[in-house]
């Protein structure tokens, strides 16, 4: 068995040039152009790349109109929490004027009770001050 023999550079162009004229034999072998064909063909492609294209921006319409209703629903929990923000404001503005009042209501009861006091009344209260202070100092 003989082994591998390389081509020399002559026998490289002759089967270039070989494999050149077959390529352009093939070339002027094949069909004509069918003008009706490629019309339809050409139609086709146009309505496919019209079709994607409508797809594509019915996409974006409804990505857009999520977005925009996403917008919507955060503005609307927004105004919510606002709300209840305000609402617990006032809630606690309130029972603050409340406890408040009842305070100073308590304060006026007080003062008008201490006028009627007697002499007596006002020397348990004394003594009453003193002992709690006695107490304190006690417990220290």
């Amino acid at each position: 068995m003989h082994g591998y023999k390389s081509p020399n550079f002559q026998e490289r162009q002759q089967l270039a040039a070989q494999a050149r004229t077959a390529a352009l034999k093939l070339y002027r072998n094949r069909p004509p152009v069918d003008e009706a064909a490629m019309a339809e063909r050409a139609a086709r492609r146009r309505a496919r790349e019209t079709a994607e294209a409508e797809k594509r921006a019915a996409n974006v319409r409804a990505r857009e109109a999520m977005a925009e209703a996403k917008r919507e629903k955060e503005r609307r929990a927004a105004e919510a929490a606002e709300a209840a923000v305000t609402a617990e404001a006032e809630a606690v503005r309130a029972a603050s004027q409340a406890a408040a009042q009842a305070k100073a209501d308590a304060k006026a009861l007080k003062v008008a009770e201490r006028k009627n006091w007697t002499e007596e009344d006002r020397k348990a209260a004394r003594d009453a001050r003193y002992a709690a202070r006695k107490a304190r100092q006690q417990r220290r």
